[in-house]
């Protein structure tokens, strides 16, 4: 097992600091051996910095990254997803360490999964798990096979079995969602990775921004991991043969609406999993009130009551 290993995430605004807070909880709650460094840029405030720190939680300062200016437009639906292609600057970048887990922000922690640090990866490559491709909200600008039989997921039957390997037919075998990735930094694959974003002619249709990237530039060097590394929240109902409660280990809160955004009692067909996160942010928040009044008055605005 590499030693030298991180968990990494990243924070452009204060208003997923609750996210972040949570996430590094559920890893030192599951007693994690790695610790976790948040990518933070410019426009985040020093007071949410400040949080951070007295937390113990590593920072690392980044500057933005995005595609040349005209080249992407993202619906306005879709508006918050404007910053995730800069988790990907910093991640490939620290070459300091063996291996590196991205995980995005508005992710729990249910059950230690250090073992990602074990697993093999393609030469060159990267681990991530499958997107889910049945778009039950039939969402219009979402790619047009994306459909329960192109989804990767439906050709699972239970919570230990194993995710189809990527390829190309059905499509969507081949897409990944980019909540978990495991990959082994190097400065080399970062600079081809930028400029990759800055010239293929692919920018312009992609609508789910760096998963859409990585899946492309990492073609036939991603191996899939299990469902429950990114559990994401909407296959607990859209394939609940594969979905097991105790088995889900990092659960993912896709889409707009955040746990610490809604009242518990509002979030219907998500309030199983949604009181998972209240659980863990209730746990934190005993502790931050104690150890950092002012970091807790902060934190307190952005959840709601």
């Amino acid at each position: 097992m590499p030693l030298n290993a991180v968990y990494v995430t990243l924070l452009t605004k204060v208003s997923y600091i609750a996210g972040t807070l949570v996430l590094d909880w559920g890893l030192k709650e599951t007693r994690s051996k790695y610790p976790l460094v948040v990518m933070v840029t410019p426009d985040l405030p020093q007071e949410s910095r400040a949080i951070l720190k007295k937390r113990g939680i590593l920072i690392r300062e980044i500057q933005s990254l995005r595609p040349e200016e005209g080249t992407h437009t993202l619906a306005a639906a879709d508006e918050r997803l404007r910053d995730t292609w800069t988790k990907l600057r910093q991640a490939f970048e620290l070459e300091e360490f063996d291996r590196v887990v991205l995980l995005d922000s508005d992710m729990i922690v249910k059950e230690n999964m250090d073992d990602l640090m074990e697993v093999t990866l393609p030469p060159g490559g990267i681990a991530a798990a499958h997107v889910c491709a049945c778009n039950p909200r039939k969402i219009p600008y979402y790619p047009a096979d994306w459909i329960p039989e192109n989804c990767a997921f439906t050709a699972v039957s239970g919570p230990m079995e194993p995710s189809p390997a990527p390829c190309d037919y059905p499509r969507p075998y081949g897409q990944l969602n980019s909540g978990t990735v495991v990959l082994e930094p190097s400065l080399e694959l970062a600079k081809n990775l930028y400029h990759f974003l800055a010239t293929d002619e692919r920018v312009s249709t992609w609508s789910l921004t760096d998963q859409d990237l990585l899946a492309a530039f990492f073609h036939g060097k991603w191996t899939a991991l299990p469902w429950y590394y990114n559990a994401l929240k909407t296959l607990r109902t859209i394939h609940a043969p594969m979905w097991d409660d105790e088995v889900a280990r990092c659960v993912h809160y896709i889409l707009a609406d955040k746990p610490w955004q809604l009242k518990l009692a509002d979030s219907n067909e998500f309030e199983v999993v949604n009181s998972w996160w209240w659980a863990q942010y209730d746990k934190m928040r005993e502790k931050l009130r104690v150890e950092d009044p002012e970091g807790w008055n902060i934190v307190s605005t952005t959840v709601a009551s």
